[in-house]
């Protein structure tokens, strides 16, 4: 399974360096946001059904903002995470049990680009959750639209690429590994 990934993370990344994603169909030429698209369409499982940054940067500014989840290693979430995400251990998804969560609220899970955060999501279905979604792009859209991120001391815009495969898809922030 890892290895199909790994094989479609190749082709893609082999499609940028040669430029044979130069053009569509119509003769227009792809931006980096339409390969991400294609990525994106490549990885996700549509098992869980997302949200788009600008809805979600919406949701969170009203009264009743949902629970955020940020299901990535430790390092990531302390180099940066959306404002009031709880972290949730990608290791720790297939035994969480969530205890003492609500399972009607509203809950919009991230990971970097939201392979990961998919899992989470199938999981919180299989828990019980009834109202659960995905970032649609994960952290990395978010940050790529210009939407603010933050770390233990407040608004920042340094960002953990996860990968050196994964970092030319971010393309707004301070990329940093910790």
């Amino acid at each position: 399974m890892r290895w199909l990934f790994l094989v479609r993370i190749s082709l893609i990344a082999g499609l940028l360096a040669s430029g044979a994603c130069g053009s569509g169909a119509g003769g227009e030429t792809a931006t980096p946001g339409m390969l991400y698209k294609q990525l994106l369409r490549t990885l996700y499982r549509n098992t869980v059904p997302t949200v788009p940054a600008a809805a979600l940067a919406q949701e969170l500014a009203a009264p009743a903002p949902p629970l955020l989840l940020d299901v990535r290693t430790p390092a990531e979430y302390r180099v940066s995470h959306l404002r009031g995400a709880r972290f949730v251990p990608f290791d720790s998804i297939a035994t969480a049990q969530f205890a003492g969560l609500d399972r009607s609220q509203p809950v919009v899970v991230y990971c970097s680009v939201g392979v990961r955060s998919e899992r989470l999501g199938e999981r919180l279905h299989a828990l019980g959750f009834r109202n659960v979604r995905n970032l649609y792009g994960g952290l990395f859209e978010w940050v790529n639209e210009g939407r603010p991120v933050v770390d233990a001391t407040g608004p920042t815009t340094n960002v953990h690429p996860y990968s050196a495969v994964w970092s030319p898809w971010l393309k707004r922030g301070r990329k940093v590994y910790e």
